[in-house]
């Protein structure tokens, strides 16, 4: 894979060899940033578990104290008063079976899948479209709920989803360039929290191997892992 010009000249001033303190990376972020939008800032976790073991899988979602700086398009599956409930919340597409049908067809135009536990049975004919993506609604990260109002809120509000991949890795946005190191830190340390909290019990050894931030243009910054999985802020 070849970089641009910007990416090489921002990689040449990190250090590979070093383990950044969190807000010396994110400050790094934010001086080496040469893209002409708003670049979002990822934090990759790499976890001490076996995401083949399904007592070993983290996943869940938490909203970001500070949002993520993107407008999310939330979509919702319900019937009868729910659909108001949903649309009052600031839901962009409210639905049923009118959904699933355009979803099949091969529409995608929404980040989040939100639905009542009554259209899971309609829904779940999406597993295969929706399930890859990592959009398919599940009790784990509240996107199945008769309390869509809410649910629609947080999204809206910055709550992001976090799952294994398939060898332990953990990719969540945690705002953008243009916001301040107090507010990236913040965020940064919120997923690190959760992230702790739902560390499985069958999980043995290191369970916060690597800890990694970028940018969507820039090259990845190796945090502490230590001083990350402390919160030592």
């Amino acid at each position: 894979m070849s970089h641009g010009k910007n990416y090489l000249e921002a990689k040449k001033k990190i250090d590979r060899t070093q383990l950044y303190e969190p807000g010396e990376a994110l400050d790094l972020i934010r001086e080496l940033t040469s893209a002409r939008f708003d670049e979002t800032v990822e934090l990759a976790v790499r976890l001490g578990v076996n995401p083949k073991h399904a007592d070993q899988q983290v996943r869940g979602a938490v909203v970001l104290p500070n949002g993520t700086g993107k407008e999310v398009k939330v979509l919702v599956f319900a019937k009868g008063e729910k659909i108001n409930e949903a649309e009052a919340a600031g839901a962009d597409h409210v639905g049923a079976e009118d959904l699933v049908a355009k979803i099949e067809g091969g529409w995608l135009d929404f980040d989040v899948a939100i639905a009542t536990p009554d259209m899971m049975k309609v829904v779940g004919k999406l597993g295969r479209v929706l399930g890859p993506k990592g959009m398919m609604p599940n009790p784990k990260t509240g996107t199945v709920t008769f309390d869509v109002g809410k649910a629609v809120a947080d999204f809206k509000a910055g709550k992001v989803e976090y799952r294994t991949d398939k060898v332990g890795n953990i990719h969540v946005p945690i705002g953008k360039v243009s916001f301040s190191r107090e507010k990236l830190l913040e965020n940064f340390y919120t997923i690190m929290d959760i992230l702790m909290k739902a560390r499985p019990p069958a999980a043995k050894g290191q369970y916060v191997r690597t800890v990694t931030v970028s940018s969507t243009m820039g090259p990845g910054i190796k945090v502490n892992s230590q001083k990350a999985a402390s919160l030592g802020r």
